[in-house]
């Protein structure tokens, strides 16, 4: 049966395909949605990239009709833009305060007034979920691109044959067929190894820039950063388990040492826990350090392990730590890029990163999904989790869930109980 599904602005701006999401059902749009995309559309940032690209959307899609009476999707679908010119019957009183949420909820009070298709409200705002439910209107929230973080493999596997275990040991590279994917790690007993192509690879713990791995994750983590045969490193677990340290190492170690790369990048998105950026006091250096700090503080312990100058190397521009609204859009060929945070990212936007990065780069995404500080965000919904899963045995990536903590004892005790 065809399904009437009325979109919320917040599920636009999460994903601007989302109107091609819904197979051959009616998507419907409430005009003051426009309104509010309109608004956005001036913001910096992804927020303000998603609205024009709406927008864009939008505007093509006018070529195939009159959107207030519907215009047919390649999917079979129609898209139409629903306007209200009296008012609804039936609607609470408080609906027609002028809150932007209510004026919504009157929308799909009046399209179920008007027809008889089951009319279904989708939003990413819990609290506009539950008005709609205590209004007796169905919602859901959108779940196209959700995932399962505890689907996730933790991309390793405990391997017992000993047979491959000396051959490995004597030989370094074993032929094999296993039955797991690419780029998975295996622990043959305290013998590791990474398998690709049918061939079993031996892995050497090994010192990075005076980082020593501390555990087999952080082993297995240290080889696929400095595999230059992978182009796409992800790296999931929760704080304190040594993921942006390894990454910074390994990028230092390339760019510094082995010349591979042009320049290490590192950035992360700006998502505030508390007051906006723009609201701080201070030039937007000092704006941008409350994100940076933890990448700082990270590359200061390097930087003593190793006699190097962190201030030197960005005058140099071997390393540049950036926002990553700053990065968004530019070509970055033949560097190594580390997006740090990468769980307060929408599927959408890590899809815009990978897509548009240049030729010989290496990405390494890094990040907890259980600290989420993007409020249309869950753990099952973030871009982290989504393109690990979906990347997930590709010859290009390699995806590791880091669940040992190695800051201290009570960093590990309280990323677990707290």
């Amino acid at each position: 049966m065809v399904k009437n599904y009325v979109l919320d602005t917040n599920v636009l701006i999460h994903d601007p395909d989302s109107i091609f999401a819904f197979e051959d059902n009616n998507v419907i749009i409430p005009l003051p949605v426009l309104e509010e995309l309109d608004k956005l559309k001036r913001e910096h940032g992804s927020v303000g990239k998603s609205a024009r690209e709406v927008i864009r959307k939008l505007d093509e899609l006018r070529n195939r009709g009159n959107l207030r009476k519907g215009v047919p999707l390649s999917n079979g679908g129609t898209l139409r833009v629903h306007v209200v010119n009296v008012d609804v019957k039936e609607a609470p009183r408080f609906l027609h305060e002028r809150l932007m949420d209510n004026i919504i909820l009157l929308y799909v009070i009046d399209l179920m007034n008007k027809e008889r298709i089951p009319t279904i409200l989708v939003s990413k705002d819990i609290n506009l979920r539950v008005k709609a439910d205590s209004l007796g209107i169905p919602a859901q929230d959108y779940l196209t691109d959700r995932s399962e973080l505890e689907l996730m493999p933790k991309g390793y596997v405990e391997f017992a044959d000993e047979e491959l275990k000396k051959k490995l040991v004597e030989e370094g590279v074993v032929e094999r067929r296993l039955d797991v994917p690419d780029n998975f790690y295996l622990d043959l007993g305290g013998v590791y190894a990474k398998y690709r192509d049918g061939k079993v690879f031996k892995v050497v713990p090994q010192e990075v820039m005076g980082i020593y791995p501390r555990n087999r994750e952080q082993i297995f983590a240290l080889d696929a950063l400095l595999d230059d045969e992978t182009p796409l490193v992800i790296l999931v677990g929760i704080a304190g388990t040594g993921k942006t340290l390894l990454a910074l190492a390994s990028g230092l170690y390339k760019v510094l040492i082995e010349k591979r790369y042009k320049r290490l990048i590192v950035t992360r998105p700006t998502v505030p826990v508390g007051r906006d950026i723009g609201y701080l006091p201070g030039e937007l250096e000092k704006k941008m350090r409350p994100w940076l700090q933890p990448i700082l503080d990270n590359l200061e312990l390097i930087a003593s392990l190793t006699n190097l100058n962190v201030k030197e190397l960005e005058k140099k521009e071997v390393l540049e730590v950036e926002a990553l609204s700053f990065i968004r859009g530019r070509s970055i060929p033949k560097q190594f890029m580390i997006i740090d945070e990468a769980q307060n990212l929408t599927p959408h936007e890590v899809k815009t990163i990978l897509t548009r990065v240049g030729e010989n780069t290496k990405v390494v995404l890094v990040g907890d999904p259980y600290q989420i500080d993007t409020p249309y965000l869950d753990k099952d919904t973030n871009g982290l989790v989504y393109t690990a899963l979906k990347l997930l045995g590709s010859k290009l990536s390699v995806v590791l869930k880091l669940e040992k903590g190695e800051r201290s004892r009570l960093a590990t005790i309280a990323a677990e109980l707290l």
